[in-house]
């Protein structure tokens, strides 16, 4: 069975930084991965996603802030969080989309499997 585990978050002040990680179990994966985010009360909103090929894309707001990265190799996906802002808090999902490509727009419909998520909180 494929599974999502996130792993990474915490608790930090504004201008830290954290390193989330997501460990895709139960198969290879070389498909499209990406990092979701959801506040209390609030639509679920795509972050960062990267294709097969290690093309990225990323939401306007963290451009410059935050690095999705894979290695296939490890089966993991990670996100460097940088210059976090209290805006930042969230709960932060990854999610893997069933094709290579990712798409513009980072459809949460897009992506069939999730992780359980991971808690960011960022104090001012």
């Amino acid at each position: 069975q494929v599974q999502l585990v996130e792993s990474g978050g915490g608790s930090v002040q504004a201008g830290g930084s954290l390193r989330l990680s997501c460990v895709v179990t139960g198969t290879r994966n070389s498909l499209c991965m990406g990092w979701f985010r959801q506040a209390p009360g609030m639509e679920r909103e795509g972050v960062a996603v990267i294709d097969s090929d290690s093309r990225t894309m990323y939401v306007d707001s963290v451009k410059g802030r935050f690095t999705v990265s894979r290695d296939n190799a490890e089966n993991t996906l990670s996100l460097q969080m940088n210059s976090l802002k209290p805006d930042d808090t969230a709960m932060y999902f990854c999610a893997r989309r069933n094709f290579r490509n990712c798409r513009p727009g980072f459809l949460s419909a897009d992506f069939g499997l999730w992780g359980q998520g991971t808690q960011v909180t960022v104090s001012s």
